[in-house]
């Protein structure tokens, strides 16, 4: 392997499963242990633990911390209660995306941004160039390992291991929950469209909970699972993914992402722009499709209509839930509409696709 990969406090561990290890944005991660198709599964119908350790996190303390959050995201954090998550974009002036984030409120001047792996470096600059007076701003990510826990049976698992009664912790909260022992930050959220769990704690207490959790879920079947799946379930689900759905050259609006730009909050980088973008109404949207015709869509293959290109695929995969070739892709608008035929071009040839609404999979409701 390249020496200059960065690796995560469970590097360790995923050799040890015998998983296969890529170069991923830098980090030298698992992308399968027993094979994605398998994994994927796992977690729609039992549920798998992830490595997440890559994701960086970035602390603001103090007395103008919220202010700072305000001008930087589109969302409104100041709805946001102590314990409680949101997800956001965060752009530059023109309305490009720097990155897309979740934000966790500790206290009442005290927040944790979780951010892309691939970005932390880059959002933490870019957080740092437009900070205020009154916050103090650390990149903790080399202290915090992540660890989700994704699927049906997510509580049930992780229940086994806990203090408190995770039935309580609602969708996008969180509490301070001891885990094996261990003291970490437990939040009902995920990427992959399932019930779920994410654990930050200490990178040095991560190894002992991975193994603990694995060994708690042994009789229902959990099992590690890499980026392969972490992807074609995200993708399933229609979660936005950064460098693909999402980039400095797409809007929050572009990417189907309009509920969480407020324009009627009090202003915030990108705002004037988007807001702009939105009553000039949009030239482009993210739309999901069918392939009509054998083929697996891809990243940047073009999307044309009667032999003329209207856009580029943002995601494309077999997806295992549905048994069918889909993808997403950024179209110009007066093309956007489901049930349009449009053409994939697959190298030399252009295939017959239908666009559908997404997301493509959503679970049923308790």
């Amino acid at each position: 392997m390249n020496d200059s990969l960065k690796k995560t406090p469970l590097h360790r561990a995923h050799l040890d499963a015998k998983a296969k290890m890529v170069d991923f944005g830098g980090w030298h991660m698992p992308v399968q242990y027993a094979g994605i198709l398998e994994e994927h599964n796992t977690v729609r119908t039992k549920a798998g633990l992830f490595d997440v350790s890559h994701m960086g996190e970035i602390d603001l303390q103090g007395p103008n911390a919220l202010d700072l959050i305000q001008k930087l995201v589109t969302n409104d954090a100041s709805k946001l209660s102590i314990k409680q998550a949101l997800y956001s974009p965060m752009c530059f002036p023109d309305g490009g995306i720097v990155d897309d984030l979740l934000i966790y409120r500790k206290g009442k001047e005290h927040f944790l941004l979780v951010v892309n792996a691939s970005n932390t470096e880059k959002d933490f600059q870019w957080i740092l160039d437009n900070a205020i007076d009154g916050v103090e701003i650390q990149n903790i990510s080399p202290e915090i390992a992540q660890i989700a826990l994704q699927g049906p049976l997510a509580e049930e698992v992780l229940q086994k291991l806990c203090d408190k009664d995770l039935s309580q912790i609602k969708y996008y909260w969180f509490d301070n929950v001891t885990v094996d022992g261990e003291d970490c930050l437990v939040s009902r959220t995920g990427y992959t469209g399932e019930d779920g769990f994410e654990i930050y704690l200490p990178s040095e207490d991560s190894h002992k909970v991975w193994t603990a959790i694995l060994k708690a879920g042994e009789e229902e079947g959990v099992t590690p699972i890499g980026l392969g799946a972490r992807d074609t379930l995200r993708f399933e689900a229609r979660l936005p993914l950064y460098g693909n759905e999402l980039s400095e050259d797409i809007s929050p609006l572009e990417a189907g992402l309009g509920i969480f730009v407020k324009l009627d909050k009090k202003d915030f980088i990108g705002k004037a722009a988007l807001a702009k973008h939105k009553a000039e109404g949009l030239k482009r949207k993210t739309i999901g499709f069918e392939m009509l015709e054998r083929g697996i869509p891809r990243s940047h293959y073009k999307v044309l209509k009667d032999g003329q290109e209207i856009g580029f695929v943002t995601s494309g995969s077999f997806a295992p839930t549905l048994g069918k070739n889909i993808g997403l892709a950024l179209v110009k608008s007066e093309f956007a509409q489901a049930g349009n035929n449009i053409e994939i071009q697959v190298r030399t040839r252009s295939l017959k696709a239908q666009i559908i609404k997404t997301p493509f999979y959503k679970r049923e409701a308790k």
